[in-house]
């Protein structure tokens, strides 16, 4: 059979450990058999990053401005052990925030609900899709130590030179402070981008902060969300029969877990990342859920929502297969051709994409999958396999 052709290159950002192993999978048993690809290659990987002073992260990034659409496979934000394993220059930033803070946006998550794979919260009957702002906040954080006797000072000083300075905290014994920042353009494209998602999936949507801890910096959110809600969106909400409402991040918390779902969650940078695991885990599984950040200026790129799996790496240098759940991570790739056959008119690629996502839930749903929905799914038979073979059974389907 003739494969489907491709205008543009995907910006393709290959990344560590066992999803890099997924990912090169993936590409041979799924894609290359029937899409003649074309990707612009980026080696994430932590020893590349390292070789490269991290400039292949930027280059990945701005590669996406220039093309549209990038598929990321999941990479190793390295801790002090990783230092010493890698044997790294310095520890290097997170990737996804080097790629967000150039790319700005929203992440958007959605869990990929499959029939035998019933949630931990029983009441979640309709999917809980996680918007999350992709700037700033901690994963652009300036850190120090601090020593004992020191005093610590948030100064700002303008364009003539004048500083405004206010007492962080006076040091008696030795600690650590931490700066963070946004700006109001990049809060801005956040609101706007989770009131046309909401729009377009006819779905509520929540915001939550802390502004009554956060006086200035959670509430600069929440009233910028506010202003663009009531002089841009209030009516076409109406008109759409859905609700925007704000409330504080523990209420919210509280409201989601006695929900029934079918809503939009949207959530400050930390927040998004610790709750999009939540409710990931909620519905069944880390490797169940799209991730996709999309940018005010118009660029797209898909990821898997989890990690590198550094224990079954370790496993596979012993001999042992693949054994990770790849859903997360093909899902990335159709979405990302997806979007790329939407955007240069091709529909044979978009419905291609389509077909896998389908296969790709009929497999499991048809009773082979990997170990960790195994233990969870309540299908009479089941059959348990590694990577592999579930993605051929897969490429069967299609």
């Amino acid at each position: 059979m003739a494969k489907i052709q491709m205008k543009t290159p995907l910006v393709e950002m290959d990344g560590d450990e066992t999803t890099r192993i997924a990912w090169r999978m993936i590409k041979d048993i799924l894609i290359l058999p029937f899409v003649d690809l074309k990707t612009e290659y980026y080696d994430l990987g932590l020893e590349h990053r390292n070789e490269t002073d991290d400039q292949v992260t930027i280059d990945s990034a701005n590669a996406t401005k220039k093309y549209g659409v990038a598929v990321k496979c999941a990479t190793i934000t390295p801790n002090a052990a990783r230092m010493t394993e890698y044997n790294l220059k310095e520890m290097w930033k997170s990737p996804n925030g080097t790629i967000r803070a150039i790319l700005d946006g929203t992440v958007f998550r959605t869990p990929i609900i499959v029939k035998g794979i019933p949630p931990y919260v029983r009441n979640w009957t309709k999917p809980i899709s996680i918007a999350r702002h992709a700037y700033g906040d901690i994963y652009k954080a300036t850190e120090l130590k601090v020593g004992a006797g020191c005093k610590a000072e948030l100064v700002v000083t303008d364009e003539n030179g004048n500083e405004t300075r206010a007492l962080i905290h006076d040091f008696k014994t030795e600690g650590i402070i931490q700066g963070v920042h946004n700006i109001d353009k990049s809060i801005e494209g956040f609101a706007r981008s989770c009131f046309d998602y909401a729009l377009d999936m006819k779905m509520d949507l929540w915001f939550s902060s802390k502004d009554t801890i956060s006086k200035t910096y959670d509430h600069r959110f929440k009233d910028i969300f506010a202003e663009i809600f009531e002089s841009e969106y209030k009516e076409k909400f109406e008109n759409a029969g859905i609700e925007y409402f704000y409330t504080l991040i523990d209420d919210a918390v509280a409201r989601v877990i006695r929900s029934e779902g079918g809503f939009i969650w949207a959530c400050k940078n930390y927040d998004g990342d610790v709750m999009s695991d939540m409710v990931s885990n909620a519905y069944g599984s880390l490797a169940m859920m799209t991730s996709v950040l999309v940018s005010p200026d118009g660029y797209y790129e898909y990821e898997a929502a989890h990690g590198t799996v550094q224990r079954h790496y370790y496993d596979y240098l012993k001999g042992v297969p693949v054994r990770i759940n790849p859903v997360a991570t093909i899902f990335a790739w159709t979405g990302a051709l997806k979007k790329r056959g939407e955007l240069d008119g091709i529909q044979e690629l978009v419905e291609y994409a389509e077909k896998v996502e389908k296969a790709t839930i009929d497999t499991i749903e048809s009773g082979v999958m990997t170990k960790d929905l195994c233990i969870i799914s309540t299908l009479e038979n089941k059959t348990q396999v590694n990577t592999e073979e579930f993605l051929k059974a897969i490429a069967a389907q299609i």
